[in-house]
């Protein structure tokens, strides 16, 4: 099966929900993050710069419960142009 490419419109959702994560991340460490949401810190990392756009929906969902920022919120952040909320917020 071959994967077809992404669209701009996705590479840019991917960026967006790195931004969101970003920021529910405040000051905790991306290692800290990463092993609560039980991923590798490199595939954290890579969500975050926009370099893997589309994660896995089960990784969105283990971050989701990371952060304790609703998913809702996550999903929102992938589908508009609307900036990352303060961590406050979320």
């Amino acid at each position: 099966m071959v994967r077809q490419p992404l669209t701009a419109e996705q590479i840019a959702a991917g960026q967006r929900l790195g931004a969101a994560l970003r920021v529910a991340r405040a000051g905790r460490s991306l290692v800290e993050v990463a092993v609560a949401a039980g991923i590798s810190p490199e595939t954290l990392r890579k969500i975050e710069t926009g370099r893997l756009p589309a994660p896995a929906f089960g990784t969105v969902v283990s971050l989701s419960r990371a952060l304790d920022v609703p998913l809702t919120d996550l999903a929102d952040a992938w589908m508009t142009n609307a900036p990352a909320r303060e961590a406050s917020a979320l």
